[in-house]
């Protein structure tokens, strides 16, 4: 099947990329993670939305709470336990909201996503903010390269989790529900449940990743953390290069993380006029994605 050989082709990818700490250069390393973070995030983000329909503008809440976990647990957790601790309660937290939230659909949905993300921030602001911390600042963080590897790990694990919701009755119970929720619980597809699995499923990657990169950035504010920059940029991500197909965000990152390095430092303004233009285009014109375009994609499937 296609689906087989495009998850072992990002596999080997991903595998390929263990050599980059090898050029021996910090740059290229960070590069490197910087692409690994938006594929596990894009990724993840597809297992829910690119499968279901409902467009979550407010998957940033989960990487917030991971990152949030790791560096509030940094004196008493080693990473090796708060990372994973943080993947389990971001899917806690998909559990303990998925049940009320997802009972709108369309614009409802997205509008409510995106309430819950910034009602969570000002929770963790206002936290803080009693504390007496306006910021964050760990120390004694692990070298880039563990860093890179970690990276790596994530970005792995969200391509086979992506890849095994889409060959699995999960997934295609959730592109019943994307085609017609009402006619595929007609048809006795546990849509609430199959919803709440794949939110939660989705939360866990994100929460790994935030508090992978809180030990890359090496400080924490909640307004960066929980910022819907975030959550916009693995959207993108997956629409350019292909929510429906596990090399899309492979594709979407590497050409986004290129256009962030050529425009970002001197022109931040145009890069986010670049990065909307082309998420329009390609909702627009090019609904599959990069993917789409490639020669296989194109040809007939059985």
């Amino acid at each position: 099947m296609s689906t087989h050989r495009d998850a072992a082709l990002v596999l080997a990818a991903l595998a390929a990329a263990a050599a980059v700490p090898a050029l021996g250069s910090d740059y290229w390393t960070g590069l490197a993670i910087t692409v690994l973070m938006w594929v596990a995030l894009a990724q993840s983000w597809s297992v829910f939305s690119g499968l279901s329909g409902y467009v979550s503008f407010g998957h940033v809440v989960f990487y917030g709470l991971g990152a949030y976990l790791v560096v509030a647990s940094w004196d008493r957790l080693p990473p090796a336990l708060s990372v994973p601790l943080a993947a389990l309660a971001a899917a806690a937290f998909a559990l303990a909201i998925g049940a009320p939230v997802l009972r709108v659909r369309g614009p409802y949905f997205v509008i409510l996503s995106f309430g819950v993300a910034e009602l969570v921030k000002f929770v963790v602001i206002a936290v803080e903010a009693a504390a007496g911390n306006a910021s964050r600042l760990i120390l004694r963080t692990p070298e880039i390269d563990a860093i890179f590897y970690a990276m790596l790990a994530l970005a792995a694990a969200a391509t086979a989790l992506a890849w095994g919701a889409r060959v699995t009755r999960l997934g295609q119970g959730l592109r019943a529900i994307r085609e017609d929720e009402v006619a595929a619980e007609t048809l006795g597809v546990p849509a609430a449940r199959y919803k709440l699995a794949a939110l939660a499923l989705s939360a866990a990657i994100p929460g790994a990743v935030g508090g992978t990169m809180a030990m890359r950035a090496t400080y924490f504010e909640p307004l960066q953390a929980f910022d819907p920059m975030v959550s916009f940029t693995m959207i993108a991500t997956a629409v350019i290069g292909g929510s429906d197909d596990v090399r899309g965000p492979v594709l979407g990152a590497l050409l986004l993380v290129l256009l962030s390095e050529l425009l970002w430092a001197g022109a931040p303004q145009l890069y986010m006029v670049v990065l909307g233009v082309l998420v329009v285009v390609f909702v627009l014109y090019l609904p599959d994605g990069l993917c789409g375009r490639l020669p296989a994609a194109r040809a007939p499937r059985a």
